[in-house]
């Protein structure tokens, strides 16, 4: 517990020190990279603090000179930073209550990053549209196609909407298998634990040529491919792997 109150301590007193004037800089400048690229520094100082080990693998099958959209398994807290330290610049879709913490939530807006409201069906699906619309704008994005995260570290059903996005878009999905994060923050108990965390990048799933009628079986592919990164204690007890539905 001391460990995860000196990271939350440590990491929102960076965000309060570097982010107003780095927000500022963006506000007059119109260009919030160097904004992004103090908090991508930022991800990587509270993965050191937590003593989180990273080890990558597949990193050379990201596409260049394209967007995609990488689509990660959610164990716990530690993954995002953890994924953000190793990716190149992408625009997230979190859940809105991220957007409503000071200065953070002004920094998540200012890089584009896209607010879910996940109860509200009329807002998801406003946000899949923004998605669609930045993708063909070049800008790759960071998703969670289980929505939220496991709460017993074992992979999750999948959402259609992220997948919806991909193919609209006709965007290179990117799937990502992340193990180990739960063993250093397990959900719903705030505390941190050093160990590793290690981080697969698999083949490109194409949606080139595809129909939101096709959606299942990039769905299938994807998870797929995040399974085969997974140890067998992350695998769902329900080991199917199709028929994922909203």
């Amino acid at each position: 517990m001391i460990r995860a109150f000196l990271v939350t301590f440590i990491t929102f007193a960076y965000i309060v020190v570097l982010g107003p004037p780095y927000l500022i800089y963006g506000l007059i400048s119109g260009d919030n990279r160097p904004l992004y690229n103090i908090g991508k520094r930022g991800a990587r100082m509270a993965v050191w603090l937590a003593g989180a080990h990273l080890e990558v693998h597949g990193h050379d099958k990201i596409p260049t000179g394209r967007a995609v959209v990488f689509m990660a398994n959610h164990q716990s807290n530690c993954d995002p930073p953890a994924i953000v330290a190793v990716l190149p610049p992408v625009v997230i879709m979190a859940k809105k209550e991220f957007f409503r913490v000071p200065i953070l939530g002004r920094g998540m807006k200012a890089c584009g990053f896209i607010p879910v409201n996940r109860r509200n069906r009329e807002q998801a699906f406003e946000a899949v549209e923004r998605g669609v619309a930045a993708l063909k704008a070049g800008r790759s994005f960071l998703v969670y196609p289980e929505g939220t995260r496991s709460p017993d570290g074992r992979l999750q059903r999948f959402k259609r909407g992220v997948f919806i996005m991909a193919i609209k878009a006709g965007a290179p999905v990117v799937p990502i298998s992340i193990s180990g994060g739960r063993k250093i923050m397990p959900k719903g108990k705030f505390v941190m634990r050093p160990g590793l965390v290690r981080i697969t990048f698999h083949e490109p799933v194409s949606t080139e040529g595809l129909t939101i009628e096709d959606r299942q079986l990039v769905i299938d592919r994807v998870r797929e491919a995040i399974l085969s990164g997974l140890e067998e204690n992350e695998w769902p007890l329900d080991e199917r792997k199709a028929g994922d539905r909203e």
